[in-house]
């Protein structure tokens, strides 16, 4: 049976193209992201520089003008000029920037055949892109956060560059990379993994994309892949997972996953080379100062700390999430409001190093993977407050209050604990199709109270501000 599904590689999101079930595995083709890390020599770093390079010099044509366009169209629009004879606007279109790109590159890069053509036309592919989603942003068309008009790129910030044409893939050996213009490459680790599929016919490269991050070279490769991932072990297990910081997760059959809070170990490190730092020359944009060689030197190993305890994080969330995906054939996650926690200076460095956000985009593309089922509990559900056991709903509970009392039934047992089996709870009264993905819960309260006792601000405890409470008729549920 086939049906479309969206799921998430390493790290990149896309849209798969179907998927379905044959002899116990899951038999999916997606898009996914296999990135290797590179050891290049002097040689091959420098060309690597010149088209990331490359790339930005196409992108900064494009937006200045780009920008030049809009400011002018803005400034006739201020002193009268006919409507009939503005000047006429800009396509930013990929195609068009490409083409006229092409048209004033002898003047604008004499040096353009250094560098392979893709170099150029990612950065105008990313500068369409990015105007693209301002756009759709400003006329409210696009969800999420509003996006800002493009800025420009500068030589310190990210360098990358992405090839979809030419010869780029796999050497023979298994230890080795290839891209145009730059040749082969060598790799840290080995990369029989891609390769094996790549011989079987099973996976195709469809672009590779350079990067600098943390003084580490990477080639990302965008394949096309048919995936086998076997069932859930116990598809009849339902599973409701509690995050937080003290410990990362609570499940509902009464494990405990400890939060290894990486970044509070290394803190005291971090902390060390930041005063390094300061007492460093750094740069400074008012007086033009340049930094010294000591403080980029700084800089790089503060950069690489940021970057070990981003990976040893991200290490133990896929552990996580590809042991609960492949054990459990129904889970159950709280929508949470991980950015408006972020807020809380006293939270948000804890918070943010649990990496709360971080798991859930796993456990989503995963659970599809292994054909389990998600559910996402409503934002306002109190699956703090309720009884796990009798279903009576607390008017108040403080977060400070790690043990939760029934006062109806005489439960006594961790907040946590009670919370997850709340949301396992779930499962059994939801009606609407798990083949969605994730689904909504029914509204706040208590399950086991008409719909007037969910009313605004019973759940949270926060009464409605007087003048915007609404009375509804007591309906059963």
């Amino acid at each position: 049976m086939w049906s479309n599904v969206f799921v998430c590689g390493l790290g990149y999101p896309f849209a798969a193209m179907g998927t379905c079930v044959r002899y116990g595995h899951r038999v999916s083709s997606v898009i996914q992201a296999y990135r290797f890390a590179l050891d290049p020599n002097s040689g091959q770093e420098q060309a690597l520089r010149s088209h990331c390079g490359g790339q930005r010099r196409a992108f900064n044509w494009g937006l200045a003008r780009i920008k030049a366009n809009l400011d002018q169209r803005a400034a006739e629009k201020t002193y009268g000029v006919a409507e009939d004879e503005p000047t006429t606007p800009v396509s930013w279109s990929a195609y068009s920037l490409r083409k006229d790109w092409n048209q004033a590159k002898d003047t604008v890069a004499p040096w353009w055949a250094e560098n392979s053509k893709e170099a150029y036309s990612s950065g105008l592919a990313n500068l369409a892109t990015a105007l693209g989603n301002w756009a759709d942003s400003k006329r409210g068309e696009r969800k999420g956060h509003r996006f800002g008009f493009p800025r420009f790129k500068g030589k310190r910030s990210g360098l990358s560059c992405r090839f979809t044409t030419g010869a780029f893939g796999l050497a023979d050996d298994r230890r080795h990379v290839k891209l145009p213009r730059i040749g082969t490459i060598r790799t840290h680790e080995s990369t029989r993994k891609l390769a094996r599929h790549v011989e079987r016919g099973t996976a195709r490269i469809r672009s590779a994309t350079v990067s600098l991050r943390a003084g580490r070279w990477f080639v990302s490769f965008s394949v096309e892949i048919t995936r086998a991932d076997p069932a859930p072990a116990r598809l009849d297990s339902v599973v409701g997972i509690d995050l937080g910081v003290k410990s990362l997760a609570v499940l509902s059959t009464g494990e405990t996953v400890p939060n290894p809070r990486h970044l509070e170990t290394a803190l005291r490190e971090l902390r060390r080379l930041q005063r390094q730092a300061a007492r460093r020359v750094a740069p400074d944009r008012r007086t033009r100062q340049q930094p010294s060689g000591r403080w980029r030197k700084t800089q790089a190993r503060i950069t690489r700390l940021h970057a070990a305890v981003a990976n040893a994080r991200r290490d133990g969330l896929h552990k996580l999430t590809t042991r609960l995906a492949r054990t459990h054939g129904a889970m159950v996650i709280e929508d949470l409001n991980v950015s408006g926690m972020t807020r809380n200076r006293r939270l948000a460095r804890h918070v943010a190093g649990a990496g709360m956000a971080e798991l859930r985009r796993q456990i989503e593309y995963k659970a599809r993977w292994a054909g389990a089922r998600l559910h996402v509990a409503d934002r306002w559900y109190p699956s703090s407050k309720t009884c796990s056991a009798c279903g009576v709903a607390k008017a108040k509970l403080r977060l400070s209050e790690r043990t939760f009392r029934c006062d109806a039934c005489g439960l006594v047992l961790d907040r946590d604990l009670n919370a997850a089996r709340n949301l396992a709870a779930l499962v059994h009264r939801e009606t609407s199709s798990p083949s969605c993905g994730a689904t909504q819960n029914e509204p706040a309260g208590n399950p086991l109270k008409t719909r007037t006792a969910r009313a605004t601000g019973t759940a949270t405890g926060r009464p409605a501000p007087a003048g915007q409470r609404r009375r509804r008729k007591a309906t059963a549920v």
